[in-house]
């Protein structure tokens, strides 16, 4: 399903026009972009948890110059799903 998709069941669901419903929608990721960024988390009740997760410090090879390289330790957005979404997406995918 991509956005726009997305952005047209949201507006017939809601009633509400599809130029801003995709305002909306635009808004929420840009929010959580900036949250992220800033390295603080978001937390939706019953839906999951968008969040930062370190990741180490680690060598990585470069194979085509055969040379052994850093990798600095870093920071990634990862979302984890609640229980419920989850248990959700477990009883109702076929």
């Amino acid at each position: 399903m991509t956005k726009a998709e997305v952005i047209s069941i949201i507006s017939d669901k809601t009633g509400v026009d599809k130029a801003v419903t995709s305002i909306t929608v635009e808004a929420f990721f840009q929010t959580v972009k900036e949250s992220l960024s800033s390295g603080e988390a978001i937390y939706v009740r019953g839906f999951g948890s968008f969040v930062n997760k370190k990741r180490a410090e680690k060598k990585a090879r470069n194979i085509s110059q055969k040379t052994t390289v850093t990798v600095p330790a870093h920071f990634i957005p990862s979302f984890k799903p609640s229980k419920e979404f989850v248990e959700e997406v477990k009883t109702n995918v076929k």
